[in-house]
């Protein structure tokens, strides 16, 4: 692979992760939001006991996981741009010794 087209994609794959990682931080405030409130509906159906409540504390605990779920993909995507970067690092560097 070229220098110049290495460079390149070691340019647009650390935008990307920029983008990830900004990403990334906004999910885990929401996380800890939505876990919050999951863990609320789930006291408030305990106390009431009423099927509307605990729909309510399944609904919010469904967010929850979803929301936990794009965050492991995120997590997941970060790593893979970063050892790629790692990848067109080593050939960067091989090619100019």
């Amino acid at each position: 692979m070229a220098t110049w087209l290495a460079e390149r994609r070691l340019a647009q794959n650390a935008a990307r992760l920029t983008e990830l990682r900004h990403e990334l931080a906004q999910i885990e405030e929401q996380c800890a939001v939505v876990d919050s409130e999951a863990d609320d509906h789930a006291l408030r159906a305990l106390v009431s006991e009423t099927p509307l409540a605990e729909f309510d504390a399944a609904d919010a605990r469904r967010h929850a996981s979803a929301l936990d779920r794009h965050r492991l993909h995120l997590v997941d995507e970060i790593a893979e741009l970063e050892r790629r970067q790692d990848e067109l690092l080593d050939r960067i560097a091989a090619a100019s010794r």
